[in-house]
């Protein structure tokens, strides 16, 4: 490995730009290229950021000797394509959530990724943050007791946009992909494991993607998670944590800042310090500390663990009886 890991972004939208402005953070790496289908965009996208090369088409950036891991920035639909083409040229990547379309995508990824021994992780942002760090210490030590209910939510009113990302059914549109898998991710990692039972409601509106939804997990011994996602209705975005000796309350949990610690004492314990850079350079140190280790993958952010959540993810689709056009039968 060099001294520097050299990243490759794929795609040069939103999310892109901010990957790599949380990347300018970390002092052993190097944005070496960018790729996008225009050549006009990947220039200006490199001009931007200081990108030594920029590619008009995908195929050009895997091949690309410095680049040492990908970071696939592109429209959900296609993370299977690109994560597909990245690791049949050699190269380590980390791909933006959702993570696939469907779990069987997922688990083609993962058993190819495997089977020839590179590295695949999934960029759940959020699981990086200091202030989620500090959640995860708390429940490990058992601050709250045994954990008996969660409750997240993650919605905002977006724009009408019929043929937008968000709203358009051929680009996969709809709250759970975009937003739900926050809350859904986060059930996960609080419970670590499947939900037993999986009871959903969704409205499914003009565009024939779910504008709204709520879903209720049920886990072994009684324990629950309620979590909704929204995309035309604004939400709380909070998250709780509630235990048999206190409860945990994370403000805006996907972007998360802070976190709170009551236990059933009475004490608080608030954490808060500032966050280094934009949010994403937590992530982006997490793959590479993967890399100069030699692992394949994140203990943080499995890959059993992100196949279980898009196992997740379609049980929530089927009971709304909700298909993306061009799926078939995944």
């Amino acid at each position: 490995m060099r001294e520097k890991i050299g990243w490759g972004i794929m795609a040069t939208g939103t999310i892109a730009n901010k990957f790599c402005e949380g990347l300018k953070n970390l002092r052993d790496t190097e944005i070496v290229a960018v790729a996008s289908r225009s050549l006009d965009r990947a220039l200006d996208f490199g001009r931007k950021h200081g990108i030594k090369r920029a590619y008009g088409c995908y195929e050009e950036l895997v091949m690309d000797s410095e680049v040492d891991i990908v970071y696939i920035a592109t429209p959900h639909p296609f993370h299977y394509e690109g994560a597909m083409l990245c690791l049949e040229a050699g190269k380590a990547v980390l791909c933006e959530k959702p993570f696939t379309l469907n779990a069987r995508e997922a688990e083609k990824l993962i058993g190819y990724a495997r089977k020839k021994g590179l590295f695949l992780m999934e960029a759940m942002w959020t699981r990086y943050l200091p202030a989620i760090v500090k959640v995860r210490e708390w429940l490990e030590r058992g601050m709250i007791g045994e954990i008996r209910f969660l409750k997240a939510d993650f919605g905002y009113r977006c724009s009408w946009d019929p043929e937008g990302r968000l709203l358009n059914p051929d680009l996969a549109g709809g709250a759970l992909m975009d937003v739900g898998i926050y809350p859904v991710s986060f059930a996960s990692m609080v419970y670590k494991g499947l939900p037993q039972t999986i009871k959903s409601l969704a409205h499914i509106g003009e565009t024939h993607v779910d504008e709204q939804f709520a879903v209720l997990f049920g886990y072994e011994g009684g324990k629950i998670a309620s979590l909704a996602g929204a995309l035309r209705t604004k939400l709380v975005n909070d998250a709780l944590i509630m235990g048999t000796d206190g409860m945990i309350h994370i403000p805006d949990f996907f972007y998360a800042k802070t976190a709170t610690l009551y236990m059933a004492s009475g004490a608080e314990d608030v954490f808060g310090p500032e966050f280094e850079g934009n949010g994403y350079n937590y992530e982006a140190a997490e793959a590479m500390r993967c890399l100069r280790e030699g692992r394949l993958e994140s203990s943080v952010m499995p890959l059993d663990e992100t196949l279980a959540i898009m196992r997740t993810m379609d049980a929530i689709r089927s009971q709304w009886g909700l298909k993306y056009p061009g799926e078939g039968e995944g």
